[in-house]
């Protein structure tokens, strides 16, 4: 049913509970130690983005640019002209957020080797309310060219997506969240940037099918949606699309031959993000009925992150009731 490499404890009560942001500063901290050109900047959010485990390790090769996330994107591009690995770190809705002409203009558009990491990133930032929750930063990433964009699934993907971004040439856009998620990968799951992963086949005898496409935080909202449906009757699969640009042609071909209908699920805008994407890329090569399961068109507003993931539709209840209606 699930992957062989997922977590164990997934659909569980023992599911393990981790801030992806904390892969962040895990992955950052290996990085450090591997590649001495690695080099950290932070818009006076240190500990909130998981930064200081790296200040504390190499402050030497740390710099706190304050809040000033425009000068802190001009200023990395720079050191990474001088053969430095630079990583940036803020609240998403900052960096890229507020910073997003520098990241365009001075990173992206001169291909420089500038690693930005948007925390806090999602409506799951709670009670911070719709000023600091990130919903549109995948959009705005996606439309900059030579930018990779990737939402990990949980902190063990987070560690691992810091560390390929690492060792990629080129800027690289990793969203990551502050409040405790589902840990579904293990230390054996494989990450690749531009791959996505198969984590649940469809096993219900059933002519009808659904294909749900997932990134970030909410793979385990999606899996526990794939088991209800498959227990209904409807044959649905999970493909977990860490990458949201470059995209997984292959995969996500393999999915819209193999399914009626395709449902994506994100923790963002409908409008640009995962969804959107996938949508492009149907109705240009494959076309399939896409039916995207995000923020729709709106801003977030204060609450507890589960009254929010509810009230947008984004757990795994809200899933099921939104596929099924796909496939009627």
């Amino acid at each position: 049913m699930f992957a062989s490499h997922l977590d164990k404890r997934i659909l569980t009560n023992n599911v393990e509970m981790i801030p992806s942001r904390n892969g962040y500063g895990a992955g950052l901290l290996e990085a450090g130690e591997q590649d001495q050109r690695v080099v950290a900047l932070c818009g006076d959010l240190t500990e909130s983005t998981r930064t200081h485990h790296f200040k504390q390790a190499f402050p030497e090769r740390f710099v706190q640019v304050g809040i000033a996330e425009q000068n802190m994107a001009s200023v990395a591009s720079g050191m990474a002209a001088a053969g430095k690995v630079p990583f940036i770190a803020s609240y998403a809705m900052f960096s890229p957020g507020r910073s997003w002409e520098q990241v365009r203009t001075t990173i992206a558009y001169n291909d420089s080797n500038v690693k930005i990491i948007g925390a806090h990133a999602g409506v799951s930032v709670g009670p911070d309310g719709a000023t600091h929750q990130a919903i549109e930063d995948m959009a705005i990433m996606r439309a900059v060219p030579n930018m990779v964009v990737i939402a990990p699934a949980d902190s063990v993907e987070a560690k691992k997506a810091v560390l390929a971004a690492a060792a990629y040439e080129g800027p690289v856009y990793i969203r990551v969240a502050r409040e405790k998620t589902p840990v579904v990968m293990s230390e054996d799951s494989p990450f690749t940037i531009g791959k996505a992963e198969q984590l649940m086949d469809a096993y219900a005898e059933s002519e009808r099918s659904i294909g749900i496409i997932v990134t970030g935080t909410l793979v385990h909202n999606a899996l526990s949606a794939g088991k209800q449906l498959n227990e209904q009757g409807v044959a649905t699969s999970v493909l977990h699309m860490p990458t949201v640009k470059p995209l997984d042609e292959v995969a996500l071909q393999a999915a819209a031959a193999a399914h009626d209908v395709l449902v994506t699920v994100e923790e963002h805008q409908v409008t640009g993000g995962l969804g959107g994407a996938v949508a492009e890329w149907t109705s240009t090569h494959l076309p399939r009925r896409v039916v995207r399961i995000g923020i729709n068109d709106t801003f977030g507003e204060s609450g507890t992150p589960e009254e929010l993931i509810t009230h947008h539709g984004l757990d795994a209840d809200s899933i099921v009731a939104q596929a099924t209606a796909a496939l009627s």
